[in-house]
């Protein structure tokens, strides 16, 4: 560590403490932390695990500002290691109000200041500003530092276990420093998501765009699939729907990650997604346009008073495109050069891309391809446009070129693939930020779910009957029906571990409670297996269902179209061996599209709304969209138009169009239904949600609740 503060220029004063040595990197030794001259502003505690905890108690004593604790073997060390964990949780006590960071981790560097609590070599050198990166993996901040992309790294910080101080109070600790730009997390786990989001809010508060690499993609959350929301809803969903909610560009490797923090400290966060792309290669041109297509960046054409003044330079033989590729009759006419490109840069694109690899000096002479670059940047300066130069490959960007570019305003980007997701993930800030502020989340009870058993029935016991009614007005309001004969508060059981105590509400149930938040949903009337069928004031065609069953289509629960007494009598008795209740309802109007709409909680995040293609598509398509609670009207009007069955909704090849207000105020009940039973929802799920021209009605519905101890 004394070494690596020296490397860094460190000015200030170092007491190194070792009980037999009398120097160390040149510095007298002190034998006790009770022998320094007075309390340190910061430690870096290098000694083995239990050792660890009694020099953090000394420390703490002594009225340390903090310390960085290096060993291993706490808490990560095992799961069933219990000694591990309880080592952890003495480091902790014995930190009291202390602040420590890890343990299990290698520590900080400061570049701005020369300050390097750190143990080993690393690549940073002093900036006078630039990105910060929190990662909870050592050797990849190792990795990070030694890039040679021209990223300037003011902070690197290692969080390790998080035992006290976590990612989130690293990130709000730091990011009130004017001198860092942008923020980059590489994330194992959250600490805390709450505090997560009080540093993203304030990050969009400071302009500071964060960035992120949250590793787990294949990790899922629940423990069984009861729901059909449950099975397209995991724990990277969640953390996908909090990154999208609160502006965080989530990439997916180191190399984007590096190029994106370049790209935000340069420009920040890109006010939209039109982009240029100039090179003298159709080849690349046409890689451009290609690796753009599953991003939100957008090829804008040129006017014709644009396309008029590229002519001009460029001659009649060159077809004026983006992305651009003007060839090379001009090249080495850098007056002419300059004057192309300021023609190209006019109009106020987003962002303006020169794509140019430089050839290595030691085999070629790389002076026309330094011209042409040094063209761009002139006609940048006489147009002011935010701009950037990429090389098609990462090894064609001289990091003396990089350096020199990022001096001059302009935004060096290694890899035409990770360039391009690098404009596309500064225009997803920009885009998120250009809206209201989210709301807080919600705050919910961390009690963990219960599950049946993989191969176990559910039910284990029934409901008594009753009689639901709910509205039958299709106009898409939400006035609240008037269910009568409310249902008995016994319901069916979870079979789980001995303490789970979860509750499945069946559909007839889970309705009747939907209803009363104004969800729409078939007239119906709950019969039991031997009870005379007495059709009321219901219109016929019926739907019949055996109740108490999870996945009624699959389990042959359902009998369809039914008009008469005898109809319904045969349906029922066919189902007698499935249930001894039923459900008796209106069939709903032929919708012209079905949705799913369900709720899951996340162990980290809370509760997750999941809005997709419902019905037989629902497993089919995989098109959802995932939004943490609470939700505005906005939220869901957004996320319906983002669907692959947006366009059903909207009107596809001259179909109708579905009363997409109706839809989206069915969808906000069941939002406030489970943002007021936060505590006690476990699971949610609507499918289908029918939406037709006139209106939405909810045809099926299931409810998972945490039943009270």
């Amino acid at each position: 560590m004394v070494e690596q503060c020296d490397r860094l220029g460190f000015d200030g004063t170092i007491w190194p403490v070792h009980p037999t040595r009398e120097t160390l990197g040149g510095r007298k030794c002190f034998r006790s932390i009770a022998d320094l001259p007075e309390a340190p502003d910061a430690a870096y505690v290098a000694v083995n695990r239990e050792r660890t905890i009694s020099v953090v108690a000394d420390l703490a004593m002594r009225g340390a500002g903090g310390a960085i604790c290096y060993a291993a073997g706490f808490a990560e060390a095992s799961a069933e290691d219990a000694a591990s964990a309880n080592l952890q949780t003495r480091l902790v006590e014995a930190a009291g109000d202390m602040p420590i960071v890890g343990p299990n981790c290698y520590g900080l560097i400061n570049a701005l200041d020369g300050a390097a609590l750190w143990p080993d070599q690393h690549g940073a050198a002093r900036v006078e500003n630039g990105v910060a990166i929190i990662t909870q993996s050592s050797n990849i901040a190792i990795n990070m530092t030694m890039q040679k992309r021209g990223l300037p790294i003011a902070m690197v910080l290692t969080a390790g276990n998080q035992a006290q101080l976590g990612l989130s109070d690293l990130g709000a600790a730091i990011i009130e420093d004017e001198r860092i730009t942008a923020l980059g997390l590489h994330i194992e786990g959250l600490d805390d998501v709450h505090a997560f989001e009080r540093l993203a809010l304030r990050a969009r508060e400071l302009g500071k765009p964060i960035v992120a690499i949250k590793v787990g993609r294949s990790e899922q959350a629940q423990a069984a699939t009861i729901t059909h929301t449950a099975s397209l809803a995991g724990s990277d969903a969640a953390h996908d729907a909090l990154f999208t909610r609160l502006g965080i560009a989530r990439v997916d490797d180191i190399a984007t990650f590096l190029e994106t923090l370049k790209l935000l400290h340069v420009h920040g966060a890109l006010p939209g997604g039109d982009v240029l792309s100039l090179s003298c290669s159709g080849g690349e041109a046409s890689l451009m346009a290609d690796t753009a297509l599953p991003t939100g960046l957008d090829w804008r054409r040129f006017t014709e008073a644009e396309t008029g003044a590229l002519r001009t330079e460029l001659g009649p033989m060159i077809g004026i495109a983006n992305p651009l590729d003007y060839n090379t009759f001009i090249w080495g006419d850098w007056p002419a050069m300059i004057r192309m490109y300021e023609a190209a840069l006019a109009p106020d694109f987003d962002l303006a891309m020169l794509v140019i690899d430089i050839p290595p000096a030691d085999r070629c002479d790389p002076a026309d391809w330094l011209g042409a670059t040094n063209a761009f940047i002139a006609a940048m300066k006489q147009t002011g446009a935010r701009a950037a130069v990429v090389s098609s490959l990462s090894e064609t960007m001289p990091e003396e070129l990089a350096q020199d570019l990022m001096a001059k305003g302009i935004a060096p980007l290694c890899g035409l693939d990770a360039a391009v997701r690098a404009a596309d993930a500064a225009r997803f800030i920009g885009e998120v930020w250009s809206r209201p502020l989210p709301l807080p989340l919600l705050q919910t009870s961390p009690t963990p779910s219960c599950h049946p058993r993989a191969g176990e029935d559910p039910l284990i016991n029934e409901t008594d009957d009753a009689f639901i009614s709910a509205s039958d007005n299709m106009s898409g309001t939400t006035s609240q029906p008037t269910p009568s004969g409310a249902p008995s508060e016994v319901g069916p059981r979870l079979r789980g571990d001995d303490n789970c105590d979860d509750e499945m509400l069946d559909e007839y149930r889970s309705k009747y409670e939907l209803a009363a938040y104004g969800l729409i949903v078939p007239k119906g009337i709950n019969l039991s297996a031997d009870e005379a069928v007495n059709f009321g004031d219901l219109t016929q065609p019926f739907a019949l269902k055996a109740l108490g069953i999870a996945h009624k289509s699959e389990a042959g629960a359902v009998r369809l179209n039914l008009t008469t007494n005898a109809e319904v009598e045969a349906a029922r008795n066919d189902m007698a061996d499935l249930s001894s209740r039923f459900l008796l309802e209106e069939m709903a109007p032929k919708p012209l599209a079905e949705l799913l709409v369900g709720i899951t909680r996340d162990p980290t995040v809370g509760l997750m709304l999941t809005i997709g293609a419902g019905g037989v598509l629902t497993e089919l398509l995989d098109d959802v969209a995932n939004l943490l609670l609470p939700v505005t009207e906005a939220d869901i009007r957004r996320a319906l138009g983002g669907l692959k069955i947006g366009r059903l909704l909207d009107g596809y090849r001259d179909s109708d169009a579905t009363d997409i207000d109706a839809l989206i105020a069915n969808i906000i009940c069941i939002a406030r239904y489970a943002e007021a039973h936060a505590d006690t929802l476990e699971e949610l799920d609507v499918n289908p949600l029918f939406a037709t021209q006139y209106g939405s009605v909810a045809v099926d519905a299931l409810i998972i609740k945490r039943r009270p101890q």
